[in-house]
């Protein structure tokens, strides 16, 4: 995860205590001392005692946004537990079969698999599904007429995505794609159907109270990139998947059909499972 966009945190609090979710261990990138302690700090709210990586804790910036202070106060650096690698290391020895979320760079992804860890599923928020890939009817007016776009996660760091794409120690990869995730918004009638299930456990709550106040400064929403990403990997049925091959071309990225496809990648959400997924109900109601 990163703190540069409030929607990593709020996917921490979202999948912190959620009754299908194990949260075994989280990596931040940069990974500055600033960003190690709003972590710790969540997670003590939340919580839960796991350790936390970093990329790189001697990083000259804070690298976190004015919103978490407003929501949250003001927070002490800390130390990581380690750096990410080793984090995503010791999680994947004693939980083999463990699912990784990135809503980041992929550094301490790739620096672990570099290493010879072997990761079973990875569910990546980022990727771009273009016109030769998406059904016309699905395609979101911005990114009409496209085949490739600038995706922020996997151009945060090139090498390591590349990486991360070809690796064979990484068993099944999931993109789940920018073009997706611009029309998943929690906006005020998203906040009108969670407030009602304040009180399910206390991620969920701090959740809502982070959208609360953001809500009040922008009312339009923010969009919902991570928590997506995150329900994806807790169902995968939230997002119809399409196998591909991930590519980048003239610093943008896009997706090919290939016989030797690299990642499955998202070109549908749907939105009712979505909900009821971050609320904790994973199966779509019997008719």
């Amino acid at each position: 995860m990163e703190t540069a966009d409030p929607d990593d945190v709020l996917t921490l609090c979202m999948i912190s205590n959620h009754p299908r979710v194990n949260l075994v261990a989280v990596t931040v990138t940069p990974g500055s001392r600033h960003q190690i302690g709003l972590v710790k700090h969540v997670l003590s709210k939340l919580e839960k005692k796991i350790p936390v990586g970093s990329k790189n804790k001697e990083h000259p910036k804070e690298c976190v946004s004015a919103f978490h202070y407003n929501w949250l106060g003001n927070i002490a650096p800390a130390e990581p537990d380690g750096t990410g690698a080793e984090i995503i290391a010791q999680a994947v020895k004693e939980y083999p079969d463990l699912t990784i979320v990135c809503g980041a760079s992929l550094g301490n992804i790739a620096a672990a698999v570099n290493a010879g860890v072997i990761i079973e599923r990875l569910v990546i928020q980022g990727g771009f599904a273009g016109d030769n890939i998406m059904p016309p009817e699905l395609v979101l007016e911005k990114f009409k007429g496209k085949i490739t776009c600038p995706t922020f996660n996997l151009n945060g760091d090139v090498p390591a995505a590349k990486a991360v794409l070809t690796s064979p120690n990484i068993k099944e990869r999931i993109a789940v794609s920018k073009n997706v995730c611009h029309g998943v918004v929690y906006d005020q009638a998203m906040h009108e159907f969670m407030l009602p299930h304040k009180g399910t456990n206390i991620g969920l709550d701090l959740m809502i109270d982070g959208m609360s106040k953001y809500l009040k400064k922008t009312p339009t929403g923010k969009a919902f990139h991570d928590p997506l990403a995150a329900c994806v990997a807790i169902n995968p049925k939230v997002c119809t998947l399409v196998p591909v091959e991930l590519y980048r071309e003239k610093g943008e990225w896009g997706s090919r059909h290939s016989e030797s496809p690299n990642v499955l990648i998202s070109i549908q959400a749907d939105m009712g499972l979505f909900r009821r997924t971050i609320i904790g109900i994973n199966e779509t109601p019997k008719m």
